[in-house]
């Protein structure tokens, strides 16, 4: 009989290799903040800051001096929580597609790092918190509106419009445009000409945005089965029409200072930085390619930041 067996299986001495997996076993705490971590991804952080950053300018626009201190966080707070959780909806709905497509393979649902009771218990109660904030301290059209782009973007544009229509992305970017108006209205209680103005903008730039990203992952997008226009129309199709749709948006940018409702800094900005925009887009249509695509998608996020931190320079500076 093997000694060091018998006195192992009398005395259960414990295996050293057993007690090393334990110790390497995340703690408590450390699986607490992993989950918090996936959480937090769920709300897409980065697309929710760029909401934020043209909802606060909204405000800023609204108003010839300073927005109250109460209004400004409240209203930040109750977008930033309702567009976190509009955000968590959608990788609820597409957690199926998300896993096929590289790009979204890695968020908590595909990875199954959380489970769908999980989301939508989160997306509820941080939704609910950022209407209720809204309702609360700042009003209640802000609240209505808010409440009005989530389901836009969750249930309108995510479940109906995205796996049904090519044109997913110009009939439901009217909820992705809502923040600056959002923010108008948390400061003004209404919705003017000046604030439809900056909703006009956003909404015409996001087909050249988003189709500039479906461009170079039409292969995903048609493994996913979602109806991209690169997807049902071809490329060719779709370069053409982020042309058109760039200088539709270069137009529209124009208008805040065409309704003088900002000056020379802010026109200066947009025809130099809508010029770059259109460059990009005549040498997709002309001479395409994934890598210019990409850099086309991603100068379209830093167009929109620049466009609208001209929008509130030259409100502050020059006015």
């Amino acid at each position: 009989m093997d000694l060091r067996r018998e006195v192992g299986r009398r005395f259960r001495l414990p295996d050293p290799l057993n007690v090393s997996t334990q110790a390497l076993t995340p703690s408590g705490p450390r699986s607490l903040a992993q989950k918090l971590r996936s959480f937090y991804a769920l709300t897409k952080p980065r697309v929710v800051s760029l909401i934020v950053f043209t909802a606060v300018i909204g405000m800023f626009l609204a108003t010839p001096g300073m927005v109250p201190l109460q209004i400004l966080l409240a209203a930040t707070f109750g977008i930033a929580l309702v567009a976190g959780a509009a955000a968590a909806v959608n990788c609820l709905v597409e957690q199926k597609i998300d896993a096929l497509m590289r790009r979204t393979s890695w968020r908590p649902l595909p990875r199954g790092d959380l489970t769908a009771l999980q989301t939508l218990v989160f997306a509820g109660a941080v939704g609910g918190l950022g209407l209720w904030m809204l309702n609360t301290f700042v009003n209640p059209l802000t609240m209505w509106l808010t409440l009005g782009t989530f389901v836009g973007y969750a249930i309108v544009y995510t479940v109906i419009l995205k796996p049904a229509t090519p044109q997913n992305i110009v009939i439901g970017g009217a909820s992705g445009a809502m923040p600056p108006v959002l923010g108008w209205a948390a400061v003004t209680g209404e919705v003017t000409t000046e604030a439809m103005m900056l909703f006009l903008i956003i909404y015409t730039w996001t087909p050249p945005h988003f189709w500039a990203l479906a461009l170079y992952r039409t292969e995903e997008y048609a493994k996913a089965g979602l109806p991209m226009l690169p997807v049902t129309h071809g490329q060719k199709f779709t370069r053409l029409h982020v042309l058109l749709y760039t200088l539709i948006m270069f137009a529209a940018s124009l208008l805040p200072f065409v309704i003088r409702m900002n000056g020379w800094l802010y026109l200066s900005a947009a025809l130099v930085l809508g010029g770059i925009f259109i460059a990009y887009a005549v040498r997709i249509y002309v001479d395409y390619s994934d890598r210019l695509a990409q850099k086309t998608f991603r100068y379209s996020i830093l167009y929109l930041s620049l466009l609208f931190a001209a929008l509130l320079a030259d409100h502050y500076l020059v006015a």
